[in-house]
């Protein structure tokens, strides 16, 4: 499922309390995504990096959720492999190997499309020979 055993606890207490500080938009948007994310994978391990990081694993790295002043940013570990019929990804789109998703204010995601990102994500790391 991931590089760790069993969920960590303090992880996800770490990322409940990143979006209560963060008490705007970006706060709001990123308990939205991670709604979603767990939505789609309700077994999915959350990990904090990198001081302070959100990131969700499943067979391996799916997406971070890195917050700036103005963006929330949610970056695919292989989304350059992902099928995205939707057009999600509107940044990173030049590299070979990662994707993301660019959140401004006022912003929405389309629900659906993003959780069939996020299953697509974690069944590209089940993929045999997929590096973790």
């Amino acid at each position: 499922m991931s590089p760790k055993a069993a969920p960590d606890p303090e992880a996800a207490q770490r990322i409940t309390e990143r979006i209560e500080a963060l008490a705007d938009w970006r706060g709001a948007m990123l308990a939205h995504v991670r709604t979603l994310i767990h939505a789609a994978l309700p077994d999915v391990i959350e990990d904090w990096k990198w001081r302070g990081v959100p990131v969700w694993y499943h067979n391996g790295m799916v997406c971070t959720g890195e917050t700036y002043k103005a963006t929330v940013k949610l970056t695919f570990a292989k989304g350059a492999a992902l099928d995205d019929p939707a057009h999600l990804f509107n940044s990173s789109l030049d590299g070979n190997t990662r994707r993301a998703i660019d959140l401004h204010e006022g912003d929405t995601i389309d629900g659906p499309a993003f959780q069939a990102l996020i299953r697509q994500a974690a069944a590209q790391n089940a993929r045999p020979g997929a590096r973790k």
